[in-house]
């Protein structure tokens, strides 16, 4: 079986502190690790009182220095929020640190609302400046000098070493498709963000268009999918419950903390909340081990991927390490 991952919004639960939430993912990112899966991603939000990974780095060092073995990066780093020189000394200390298990991850949305964006980067043109910020940042972790004429060219980002991050494109449109396969890095689609439409378009166009580098001489194409599995199906979907109510939250522009599943089964929901609800429940990669397995393996062959991404949230943190635990002995242990 191909290779599984975990993507860790570092999510918030009501009446929890970010603290406690950063201190469940350095536990999750243990029991990942001695389970099996290959790395162990977190992603880049801002203004979110329910996901605790703003400051992204910091917390890849905090789960890098408490595991010994699993690749640990960012899925990812919202680049046109920063500079590509921090970008790359960030990372490059964290090479330095934790040698061939550091992964750069790399997306163009802002992980915010649009006012937050402006806060983080006021420059209004700074999404479309993120391929001339993507071969930046490469050439800096490469070592390599910027262009001549590069107002930038005889910088050096440090610290250097003999190993680099790996970075990888992020996306869930063609663009980041396009872009991957133009730079030859790895390619992961958000496959749980589109609710899986575009992926098999997206994936072509990255094949067809894939420019081999050093690094990388073939295209690796990944997916990020939303699953969770539990010792029942009917469990699983008490469980899902709490992503339900969230993702409604979701589509009003909210990003609260994480409600029971009792509290989110006694919300009181509208006919357009109960309209997504029925659509995440028809999309979603829940139920038991085997189920959950059987959807992971279909989509790993009908997708032809390299490696699968899991992204998981419940309210109690023992079901979100009961379900990465399930998952594992169903498909890593084949």
């Amino acid at each position: 079986m191909i290779p599984f991952s975990v993507l860790d919004l570092v999510p918030v639960r009501l009446g929890d502190t970010p603290a406690q939430a950063l201190r469940n993912t350095l536990d999750l990112a243990r029991h990942c690790e001695r389970w099996g899966f290959r790395r162990y991603w977190m992603a880049e939000h801002h203004n979110m009182t329910g996901i605790a990974s703003a400051a992204t780095s910091v917390v890849i060092g905090y789960v890098a220095g408490g595991t010994s073995t699993i690749r640990v990066g960012a899925g990812g780093i919202m680049l046109p929020n920063h500079s590509p020189l921090v970008i790359a000394e960030q990372f490059g200390t964290l090479e330095s640190l934790y040698p061939g298990r550091i992964d750069l991850g790399l997306g163009r949305a802002p992980g915010s609302d649009r006012l937050t964006a402006m806060a983080l980067n006021p420059d209004p043109r700074a999404v479309e400046n993120f391929p001339n910020q993507v071969h930046e940042l490469g050439m800096w972790l490469r070592g390599e000098p910027l262009p001549p004429g590069h107002p930038f060219r005889e910088i050096r980002a440090h610290p250097e070493g003999p190993t680099t991050p790996e970075i990888w494109i992020l996306g869930s449109s063609d663009y980041g498709a396009q872009l991957a396969a133009h730079f030859g890095l790895p390619y992961a689609y958000a496959y749980f963000f589109t609710e899986g439409r575009g992926t098999e378009e997206a994936l072509a166009l990255y094949r067809r268009n894939y420019r081999p580098s050093t690094r990388h001489p073939e295209p690796v194409a990944t997916i990020c999918v939303w699953a969770l599995a539990a010792d029942s199906e009917a469990e699983a979907r008490h469980l899902l419950m709490t992503r339900e109510h969230w993702r409604v939250g979701f589509e009003r522009g909210l990003r609260t903390p994480l409600l029971s599943p009792e509290a989110a089964a006694a919300h009181v929901y509208t006919d357009g909340d109960r309209s997504i609800i029925q659509r995440l429940r028809q999309r979603a990669i829940v139920g038991s081990a085997e189920q959950v397995a059987s959807k992971l393996r279909e989509l790993a062959t009908v997708f032809a991927l390299d490696e699968i991404v899991v992204n998981t949230w419940t309210y109690d943190p023992a079901a979100r390490l009961r379900s990465y635990e399930l998952i594992a002995k169903a498909v890593l242990r084949e």
